[in-house]
């Protein structure tokens, strides 16, 4: 029961790595204040508050945390939310680029920005989910790398501004996760058992990460065992970025 009574938002809580989180916090007793893009949640957690919106609606952050702010003070915040778009530079269209910067880069300002005036006075933790492609490019993800890489920039830039109240920013940096999303992509290939392999070829440990396995990393990065870790990112990636 490491965050047994913390009050803790979790975005993009409503699948995948977002989900894995909400359940890994729920079992260490914090209080959940989720939100996601899904008009419900997949499991149904009546101790939980779902608030459904758009993380780029800054009115909607706001209300998150006019919610957030009535259960008292704030101590995690976790940002699991993002958006994904793969096109070659030269294809991408504008609209398409803002909505990959907003979806990943100035939805997490707009989060912190809001909720941070919540964090206690002994202080609080703040986990960003960036991407391996925040470190490293790929061809067809340019936008999505600078967006991820925009992210670790602004928590890195965070922690520095916000250590002196000993607001914690850092970094969860996945590598190919098993989640939804990339399980449809792969079906979407001509021959997915195929194409998975070749993805799994790619990884120094030859598979893919589990939503429960980064879950454990954000969980370290918001308990008490990481107290003086601030500005870091944590790759979670089966060695893919340390080729």
């Amino acid at each position: 029961m490491r965050l047994q009574d913390v009050n803790a938002v979790i975005t993009g809580a409503s699948s995948g790595i977002g989900q894995a989180v909400a359940s890994h916090f729920r079992r260490e007793g914090a209080n959940l204040l989720l939100t996601g893009r899904r008009p419900e949640l997949p499991e149904n957690h009546p101790e939980d508050l779902y608030l459904p919106g758009d993380l780029n609606d800054e009115a909607f952050v706001r209300e998150l945390a006019d919610r957030a702010a009535n259960l008292g003070d704030v101590g995690v915040v976790v940002l699991c939310h993002g958006l994904q778009a793969s096109s070659p530079l030269e294809e991408m269209t504008y609209d398409a680029a803002r909505d990959v910067l907003h979806g990943n880069l100035l939805s997490a300002f707009l989060v912190m920005k809001h909720l941070m005036p919540l964090a206690p006075e002994p202080g609080a933790s703040i986990v960003c989910v960036s991407s391996r492609l925040g470190m490293v490019g790929m061809p067809n993800q340019t936008l999505y790398s600078a967006a991820k890489g925009g992210l670790i920039a602004l928590a890195r830039g965070a922690a520095m501004e916000w250590a002196s109240r000993n607001i914690r920013v850092n970094v969860v940096a996945p590598g190919l996760t098993v989640t939804p999303i990339i399980e449809a992509s792969f079906e979407r290939r001509p021959d997915p058992a195929a194409y998975r392999r070749v993805r799994e070829d790619s990884i120094p440990l030859r598979r893919l990460a589990t939503p429960e396995e980064v879950a454990d990393a954000v969980l370290f990065l918001a308990c008490p065992e990481s107290s003086y870790v601030t500005g870091a990112v944590l790759p979670v990636d089966g060695g893919y970025t340390a080729f």
